[in-house]
């Protein structure tokens, strides 16, 4: 089940956020996730983000942050990865908006093969100033 996320949600949605970093980032420091791991939690409460609820489980597997048409994220729990849970959340986003734009990093190929068989395309390359990482800004249109 797909849902708007709730107070209650945001430190299992924050842990999923960090882990999930981390463990697909490799080539970025630990230390820089855990350093906005709070920053994070905070704007969470804030943002536009809905979360996926194993119904068997009650527990959160997984979410997907907008702003807007731009994807911040999708994260799900390491041991929920491969179900379509991500595939479920994306094509969540896509029925609530027309077009959506996300960046990816360029050494994330994992995640840019993902988009890509979702119809997403790269526009164009840009460095990300936080990390100084190259990334692929991509697009899907309905």
């Amino acid at each position: 089940m797909i849902r708007i996320l709730q107070k209650a949600d945001i430190n299992s949605v924050a842990d999923i956020w960090l882990d999930t970093n981390i463990k697909a980032h490799n080539f970025i420091s630990s230390q820089y996730w855990k350093n906005n791991f709070e920053l994070v939690k905070k704007m969470l409460s804030q943002a536009e983000v809905y979360v996926y609820e194993a119904s068997n489980k009650n527990k959160i597997e997984g979410f997907i942050g907008l702003h807007g048409n731009y994807i911040e994220g999708i994260f799900v729990r390491s041991e929920a990865q491969s179900a379509g849970i991500g595939k479920q959340l994306l094509n969540f986003a896509k029925s609530i908006k027309q077009q959506l734009y996300l960046s990816v990093y360029q050494k994330n190929t994992r995640a840019i093969k993902f988009y890509q068989r979702e119809n997403f395309h790269i526009q164009y390359e840009n460095t990300d100033k936080n990390t100084n990482e190259k990334e692929y800004i991509m697009t899907w249109k309905q």
